[in-house]
Parts: structure tokens; sequence; C-alpha cells
């Protein structure tokens, strides 16, 4: 297969993050803040307004909240295998947001605290959840993968203080809690969520795998749960009855299987974590809405 037969329109265009509403108290890896402004053009460009949106691979849950707050769908459904990344949806979402932000702004933030609190076994699922974010806001890069270090040096030499914002952490824990009756939460697997709801044309899926096809290693380094049959995922959207918007890094293995699949596919640039500009691919049934 030529791949360069198949064109890909590169949009130069590089999202200030700075302009998108920070929603998620989670610093995560692969996050999708600089999408959204994609996410709202797509949503918006459907002929009707979902009923549900579904995002299988939710982890720090931006496009899930954002389409929550701005009521760009009916319902959102977050999906996350990940039982650390779980707790906190569950905290939050399940009527113990108010006890989270308190915990998070009366946490006396030293080193010695904090890996006393780490060390912690937690009783149940909203200290785990208050343990996750402190290991989230303190880890390098927010990584909670079994192996990450805590901050040394950080932002201008302050180290775990350089992620640590607890009046702003309190502030968009509490902001979920207004419109958390919009959104539901399964700690499960995503695909499986997919081929249950597959059939619902009303349906819609915003689809951000945490792990790394084409031979990277990456996603073993970053995610707990960091395997997935990808080709089994593009077939399984190829039979979807409702629409998706999938996001993938910038692979000839990934455009092929695009291709294969008949899906249409363009480059979207993105700033990383060192401000490097770089570019990660959107994958979906139509694109003709992006050029609009």
């Amino acid at each position: 297969m030529q791949l360069e037969l198949f064109h890909i329109k590169d949009m130069d265009t590089v999202v200030n993050v700075s302009s998108v509403k920070q929603r998620s108290p989670f610093r995560y890896p692969g996050g999708k803040t600089w999408l959204i402004p994609v996410v709202r053009q797509w949503l918006t460009s459907l002929a009707n307004k979902p009923e549900v949106l579904i995002e299988p691979f939710a982890g720090g849950g931006i496009v899930s909240l954002s389409v929550a707050a701005e009521n760009l769908a009916d319902r959102v459904l977050m999906i996350e295998l990940d039982s650390q990344v779980a707790a906190v949806w569950k905290t939050i979402l399940g009527g113990d947001a108010e006890w989270l932000s308190e915990k998070i702004l009366n946490f006396n933030m030293t080193y010695d605290n904090l890996q006393t609190e780490l060390s912690k076994k937690p009783e149940n699922i909203r200290e785990d959840a208050f343990r996750t974010i402190l290991r989230n806001r303190t880890s390098h890069g927010g990584i909670l993968a079994n192996g990450a270090g805590l901050l040394k040096n950080g932002e201008s030499g302050k180290g775990i203080f350089s992620r640590w914002y607890p009046v702003t952490l309190s502030r968009r824990i509490l902001n979920i809690n207004k419109y958390k009756d919009r959104i539901d939460f399964l700690q499960d697997d995503g695909i499986k969520i997919i081929n249950n709801y597959k059939m619902n044309q009303d349906v819609v899926y915003f689809i951000d795998p945490p792990y790394t096809a084409a031979g990277k290693k990456a996603g073993m380094r970053l995610y707990k749960h960091n395997q997935i049959d990808h080709e089994g995922l593009f077939t399984l959207l190829e039979s979807v009855k409702g629409e998706f918007l999938m996001t993938y890094d910038n692979e000839e293995k990934i455009i092929g299987m695009a291709v294969d699949s008949g899906f249409k596919f363009e480059k979207v640039a993105m700033s990383n974590t060192h401000h490097a500009k770089m570019n990660e691919l959107i994958i979906s049934k139509n694109l003709d809405w992006l050029n609009k």
C-alpha cells in the first residue's frame, strides 16, 4: 500500500490550551485539552444533538467533562478500567466531591506528609481517590503507572509543589459536582461498552486509546492497562451505527488501518509537554465538517 496516495491535510494552527477551560483535576499523560475546539466543532456539526456521548477510555476525562458542561450531548458516559483513576471519578460523581475538595484543601503538602500518605493502604474508594490525586499531581508527568517517581525539581525548582494547586483543584471538583447529573461512570472495558451500544445511532463516541500501536513502548510506561487489540477496535467501529471521533499517533500503521476500514483521517497540530509541535491523527466516518 502506498500511503502517500492518501492525502492528509496538515492543520497547522496549534490550539493555545490556556484558551480552553481546564475542567479536569488530573494532570494526565496524553490529555486532550488541545482537541476540545475540534470536538466542539464535530458535535455541533451533527444533524441532531447526541442522546449520549461515550468516552470508552476516559482517563482525565476532559472531553466528557467539556461535553457535559457545555450541554453538547444529553448525557455522557465515561468508561475507565484503571482502578485508581476510576476511584476519582466514582468519588466526584458519586456524592463525595465536597469531601474530596476539603481533603485537598486541608492537606499540608510536604515531602514527609506526601510519602506518609502515599504509603497508606486506602480504606475505601474516596481515600483511594485522594491518594490518586496526590500521586497524579506530584509524580513525573502525572504518571500513575508503577515505577513513576515523585517530582524533584519540577518547574522553577518547585518540586512537588509544581503542579499542586489545592484551591484550583478544589474549584474544578466542585464545578464538576454542579453538572454531575449529566454524567454516568463505569469502571469497565471500553471496547465491550462500544460493542453494547453499537446498534444505537443516537450514541456517539470519542475514542482516545491510551495505548501505543506501531511498536512504540510509551504506553507501557504511562499506563497500567497498555494492551489493546487495535485492529479489533477498527473492525468494531466499522459496525457502529452512531458517529465517532477517534485520535491516534500519526503512524503509518494507523493510517493503514483507517484506510482498510474506509475511514477518513486528518492531521491536527498539537504541542507536547516540551512545547514541540507535533501532529496527531483524527479519524472518523466523515470529516467534511473539519474543513468548513
